[in-house]
């Protein structure tokens, strides 16, 4: 249970190595959207091998799904970043009782969302021993944002003007979303915007392009996105004294290596941190897939569900660094 938010109770899969110990452990915290503990997208089971690598390396794991999702109780379409992680607190009290692991020796392991997640946590508790962050962000989440859709659309092959289309007008749009009250003032100030791009169309092309826009900017005002959208990480990252890791693939398209990876690294440095080590691996997409171009097209296609030197780069780093 939650004791922090009424009613919700988190479940989960605790993965213990063979044989008897008190192991380090390691929460693994989900990215944005519904997931569930295995952090399963487009049929890959990305926390399921990352747990099973894990405890072959003689380190515990704890993944959960997301509240309001599998068996976890609680309202998903409500909850924003600062609610996952309280429920992520929840699970560091949770492993601080369990004899099968070290309560010493508690980590984090966060993807994507999850990488903001973790310093959040880290921030404000000085017993969480270890970070990994995983396709973590570095800047505010409107900033992630911009660039994001900048890589996608060039992953796709479409041309320096339809990018500078889209920017202006996701530009626009994330002002709106980040002036706005709640979901209702959000869409208002959306539809405002969509006005105003689209008042030089002819009508029916009017329509239509009010259509698409308002299918792609509308998920926007939701509470989770309003909140992502000023939230800035640095600011939980400079009070994180723990050793952390930072992995980003070169060729992830949705937070971009050359935006976050050096605004991670300023912010823990800037905040005192010594124990930092940051890396960018070659080819790896943001599942941390072996990759062709990057795009989220081709997360699906691809067999490989990580790529093995991603596992060993963080039990290599985890192993090192949680020793009794």
């Amino acid at each position: 249970p939650n004791p922090k938010a009424g009613g919700v109770t988190l479940a989960g899969t605790l993965t213990v190595p063979e044989g008897s110990g008190a192991y380090p452990v390691f929460i693994l915290i989900n990215g944005s959207g519904a997931q569930d503990r295995d952090e399963t997208i487009m049929g890959h089971k990305s926390f399921a091998v990352l747990a099973d690598y894990l405890a072959r390396r003689k380190i515990a794991s704890l993944r959960v799904d997301d509240r309001g999702i599998g068996k976890s109780t609680g309202n998903f379409a409500t909850a924003t970043t600062d609610d996952f992680a309280e429920d992520v607190r929840a699970g560091v009290a949770f492993l601080r009782e369990r004899p099968e692991v070290d309560a010493k020796r508690i980590g984090l392991i966060g993807h994507s969302e999850g990488g903001i997640i973790a310093p959040m946590v880290a921030a404000s508790d000085p017993d969480v021993a270890f970070v990994v962050l995983l396709a973590g962000t570095g800047v505010p989440g409107d900033a992630v944002m911009q660039e994001q859709q900048k890589a996608i659309i060039g992953a796709m092959g479409l041309g320096a003007d339809v990018v500078a289309a889209n920017r202006k007008v996701s530009e626009a749009g994330m002002t709106a979303i980040k002036n706005a009250r709640d979901g209702a003032d959000a869409r208002k100030k959306i539809d405002a915007v969509i006005a105003e791009q689209t008042a030089s169309l002819p009508q029916v092309a009017r329509e239509k392009a009010t259509k698409q826009l308002q299918a792609a900017f509308y998920p926007w005002c939701s509470a989770w996105f309003i909140r992502f959208a000023s939230l800035d990480p640095r600011e939980y990252l400079s009070q994180v004294g723990c050793p952390v890791l930072a992995l980003n693939g070169s060729l992830d398209t949705q937070v971009i290596a050359s935006q976050n990876l050096p605004a991670i690294e300023a912010a823990l440095k800037g905040g005192g941190n010594r124990f930092v080590s940051v890396r960018e691996l070659p080819k790896l997409n943001h599942l941390f897939q072996t990759a062709r171009t990057g795009s989220p097209t081709e997360y699906a296609a691809i067999t490989q569900t990580i790529a093995p030197e991603v596992l060993q780069t963080i039990g290599d780093w985890i192993v090192t660094q949680a020793k009794p």
